[in-house]
């Protein structure tokens, strides 16, 4: 891993020729299970699940966008929960195959191709919840442009959901011994050329090459304030579901999974409410 700071339009470049591929390979593992959704499953995470139900309550009636929806499978299951879900993206390839999966679980879902730092101006005003989540900002150069696109999309008095890894847990690379691959806040753009995914962890891709961004919660935070967002509440928490677990984290005798340097519990994600003002 190289540390460059790179122009936001040859990282998007790279990030979009990745993601595409990704979108060919996820859902055919264990993390995206397609036959699952299609059978019913709801793939919001306990953790998810909270963050959302103390934002707005009950998704059912509301307009709800899915910042950077990948494949679809939070934005199907918002759907499902009776909600009117657009789900948004910068990857041709994920929206196409998220509109199959869709059709095959007799979901009706709105799907935009967009950059998430400047979403259409069709979306603007439109939305009663933004959702985002799971491995989101670490994609984004500029979070203040992230906040105020989303912020955009938003009617007066609607909410951001933003969970997603903790700053902490995103600068490690190993425990033992203790090494760091990223900063903790945001020092420009980091080149990888690695191979696999998440889900996937060693498959090949025809792009493998990506660029990612630190942001701390300070960055995060004051973006959304600057941007007129009133923030209602930001939390962190050390146990999480598998999903939430990255790679370093361990599963504990009650199911939960833990990250822990030398004995110590650290964060492992971060959810930020926060509201548009009316």
């Amino acid at each position: 891993m190289n540390a460059n700071t790179r122009d936001w339009t040859e990282a998007l470049a790279l990030n979009r020729a990745r993601w595409d591929c990704l979108a060919e390979l996820h859902g055919h593992d264990a993390y995206y299970d397609t036959e699952a959704l299609i059978a019913g499953a709801d793939t919001l995470t306990v953790e998810e699940d909270e963050v959302v139900r103390a934002a707005v309550g009950q998704v059912a009636g509301l307009d709800v966008l899915h910042v950077q929806c990948h494949i679809g499978f939070d934005t199907i299951s918002l759907a499902r929960r009776g909600a009117r879900v657009t789900g948004a993206d910068f990857s041709a390839a994920s929206l196409s195959k998220a509109r199959g999966l869709a059709e095959r679980c007799g979901v009706r879902v709105e799907w935009v191709e967009a950059d998430s730092t400047a979403l259409p101006a069709e979306l603007a005003g439109r939305f009663d919840l933004a959702y985002a989540t799971a491995g989101v900002i670490c994609w984004i150069d500029d979070m203040t442009a992230w906040m105020r696109s989303v912020y955009s999309t938003l009617r007066p008095g609607g909410r951001l959901v933003l969970m997603d890894f903790h700053p902490l847990s995103i600068m490690l690379d190993r425990t033992e011994p203790l090494t760091f691959g990223m900063p903790y806040a945001n020092d420009g753009g980091h080149f990888f050329d690695e191979p696999g995914s998440y889900a996937a962890p060693d498959a090949p891709l025809a792009h493998e090459a990506s660029v990612e961004y630190s942001h701390s919660l300070g960055e995060v935070v004051t973006a959304a304030a600057g941007v007129g967002f009133a923030v209602d509440e930001l939390t962190e928490r050390a146990d999480v579901s598998s999903r939430f677990s990255r790679g370093l984290a361990t599963a504990d005798p009650d199911g939960r999974w833990r990250l822990r340097v030398a004995g110590e519990v650290l964060p492992v994600v971060f959810a930020l409410r926060a509201t548009r003002s009316a």
